[in-house]
């Protein structure tokens, strides 16, 4: 009631509904643009055989840079993919991003023009399309306002990464574009996950892309001393868990996963490739780049994922760790891990030793791996783990990939600002 000054609020009996059933949610397409390959099964090919992506930056000429390494996409030839005209507009990032969903889309068989209010598009990138900005900066150094495209903004946008793979499919659900860094696109899979338990949708089409292999995108993350410095041994510089970790290695990337809600799935008779079971986010509020030194912020989002999906943290057969390479990072992680799973801890890897670090779209880049892991029972490696840290003590699976029997995967992604995300997988 309203008494003139301002409102109270009267205690009234609580209103009760049916219990419903949680809706289930599946992967029924996933794509991959990668360092190692240009499509999902050739980049899980080179994972499986323990491969390295990463060389010397080809992007532009590193000559100078304290940082010459990077993992970059091989034989990607946009003007092929999308024309000569069409390439140039859109930035790499979004290139990326079209070429990982139509794979996804192609796979999963999903077609939205029945009802594309029904089918949402969700995307994680950190940076967006950092080359246009540049791009666009130099033309106005050099050459003034008036010979600035209007293209450029409309490029550098993080939203046009969701925004093109929308109009590229009809999609016209729900629309986003989460931008944590490194746990951009985990983020974006869970917000997917509860848009189709919720009922707002039916289907999303979901992903991260990034690519940040730029001059301003390697000095600036250099000049943090966040990257290794090994340019003369780059297929080894992204080590993991090792004792002699110098930093991580930037690397672009696109993955895309369709989820759909399980029964709809089924009933047009769609592949399921897995179950997405749980998802937990967090923020550490600690520090803008440092995780925080006991982890807490990635321990609640790990038990708050199993806590989702419904499970105890036993059923977990295969961890993929954030796993960036950095000392402080694989520590963390290494203690976070042993707080969530006690003395019991599943195998664990990074893919990121073969990928390189793929910012943004590391979530979904290794979501779409660990769907790949459990369809294949094979658990991918963490190579260059040479050299023992005593503060990285558990199994990383190490050097070569291995055979095993398991149901449940747990996958986590961390960013600069404190960001925490985990995702759960089952077989299907």
């Amino acid at each position: 009631m309203f008494d003139g000054v301002g409102l109270l609020w009267q205690a009234q009996p609580a209103l009760t509904w049916p219990a419903m059933p949680r809706r289930r949610v599946v992967v029924t397409g996933i794509g991959m643009v990668s360092p190692l390959g240009l499509d999902a099964a050739g980049t899980w090919e080179q994972v499986a055989a323990g491969r390295s992506g990463v060389g010397r930056i080809t992007h532009f000429a590193p000559d100078g840079y304290p940082v010459q390494i990077a993992g970059e996409v091989p034989g990607f030839d946009p003007v092929a993919v999308f024309g000569k005209r069409r390439a140039r507009h859109l930035d790499r990032v979004a290139q990326l991003a079209l070429v990982a969903a139509a794979e996804a889309v192609a796979g999963s068989g999903l077609d939205a023009a029945a009802d594309p209010y029904r089918v949402g598009t969700v995307w994680g990138t950190g940076i967006g399309g950092i080359r246009s900005l540049e791009d666009g900066m130099a033309v106005l150094s050099n050459r003034g306002p008036e010979w600035v495209s209007p293209y450029v903004l409309p490029m550098m946008i993080p939203n046009m990464v969701t925004g093109h793979v929308a109009m590229e499919f009809g999609l016209r659900g729900y629309s986003n574009c989460t931008v944590t860094a490194c746990s951009a696109s985990a983020s974006a899979i869970g917000e997917s996950l509860d848009l189709i338990r919720a009922g707002r949708v039916d289907a999303v089409v979901c992903g991260g892309a990034e690519a940040p292999i730029t001059e301003v995108g390697v000095a600036g993350f250099a000049a943090m001393k966040a990257l290794s410095t090994r340019n003369d041994d780059p297929e080894r510089a992204s080590r993991p868990f090792d004792a002699g970790r110098d930093g991580f290695v930037m690397a672009e990337a696109a993955a895309c996963l369709v989820l759909e809600e399980r029964d709809r799935a089924l009933q047009r008779g769609a592949p399921i490739l897995a179950e997405l079971l749980g998802f937990g986010a967090t923020c550490d509020a600690y520090h803008v780049t440092q995780p925080h030194p006991d982890g807490e912020g990635a321990v609640r989002a790990m038990c708050d994922a199993l806590a989702d999906a419904g499970i105890e943290a036993g059923a977990v057969g295969y961890i993929n760790a954030h796993g960036t390479s950095t000392p402080p990072n694989d520590r963390v992680e290494t203690m976070a891990l042993k707080r969530v799973f006690g003395s019991d801890v599943p195998p664990v890897s990074s893919t990121k030793s073969m990928t390189g670090h793929t910012l943004g779209a590391a979530g979904a880049l290794e979501a779409a791996l660990c769907v790949q892991a459990l369809n294949a029972q094979l658990l991918p490696p963490t190579i260059n783990l040479e050299q023992s840290d005593p503060d990285c003590d558990l199994d990383y699976v190490a050097n070569q990939a291995r055979r095993a029997r398991f149901e449940v995967a747990l996958t986590n992604s961390f960013g600069f600002g404190g960001h925490n995300a985990a995702l759960v997988f089952a077989s299907a």
